[in-house]
Order: structure tokens, then sequence, then C-alpha cells
């Protein structure tokens, strides 16, 4: 693709991967408004996979397609309401974006996480490993995630 100056581009990716960085943190800290300011209004989380790995670990997930989230004002009341007393550790590694239009790039990111529950859930929590595959836009507000998409390759008890 190119669109652009090499320069203007180089720029626009460095302002996703800050972007994603900023998914990352503002989640483990719990800092919801920020975080769901990361996501265009339409955005959609397509989670359902994680539905199947915590299904592997014995936990109760009902229907996986309501793991399908449209809007960020859902996004962020789901996974605020999933990770209310749970300590979490994200990271993102290794992104391949690519810029298909001069307002438009999609990645995907090796990730790595840590979850510990609070006492009562069927595991005290996880290790987990994947890849995000995302896709982001272009708004007046900057760079924003328009679509997200967790696709997981392991998760291991702990």
């Amino acid at each position: 693709m190119t669109s652009g100056n090499t320069a203007s581009r180089t720029e626009d990716l460095e302002a996703v991967a800050l972007l994603k960085a900023r998914y990352f943190r503002f989640m483990d800290l719990k800092q919801w408004d920020a975080w769901q300011d990361l996501f265009t209004a339409d955005a959609v989380m397509d989670m359902r996979g994680e539905a199947q790995a915590m299904a592997q670990l014995g936990m109760d997930v009902g229907d996986a397609e309501l793991w399908l989230l449209r809007s960020s004002a859902t996004i962020r009341a789901t996974v605020e309401a999933a990770l209310s007393g749970v300590v979490t550790v994200h990271h993102g590694h290794m992104p391949e974006l690519e810029q298909v239009s001069a307002n438009e790039i999609r990645g995907i990111w090796s990730m790595v996480d840590v979850i510990r529950y609070p006492p009562g859930r069927p595991v005290a929590g996880f290790h987990g490993y994947g890849h995000y595959h995302d896709t982001y836009l272009r708004t007046d507000d900057g760079w924003k995630i328009a679509h997200l998409e967790l696709r997981r390759l392991l998760v291991e008890p702990i």
C-alpha cells in the first residue's frame, strides 16, 4: 500500500502502536473512561473465542454469541463488569501493522496475559496466549480501534 509519504505512514503506524499500548495499560489499571475513548463509537469486539477458552477453564460463559460486543459503551460496560475485582496483566508484542488506506490500519498482535480471580471462581486464574486481530480507523480525534478480535492459542490455569 502506498499512501502518503513515508514519514506520515510511519507516524500513523507509531500512533496505532501507542493506541494499543494504552489499550493494555488502561485495561490493567481499570481506567475505564480513558479505555473506552480508544474505540470508535460503533466499535465491535469479538470475544467468542474467549468464551470458548473460559469454558475450557470451567467458567460459566452462557451463550458465546453474547460475547460479540457492539459499540464502545457496550464493550466498556461488559469488560468493566467482567474484570471487576480481577487483577490483570496484559502484554502485546510483535505488531504486524499494515496501512491499507490513508484512514485504515489492520494489525495482528501477539499477546500474553495473566489473570488472577478473586476467591470463588473455578480457577484462581490463568496465563493466556494468543493474538489480537484489530482494525483501526483514523477519526477526527485520531486513530481509534474499530474492530478487535482475540484469538486464544492456549490458556493455562494457575
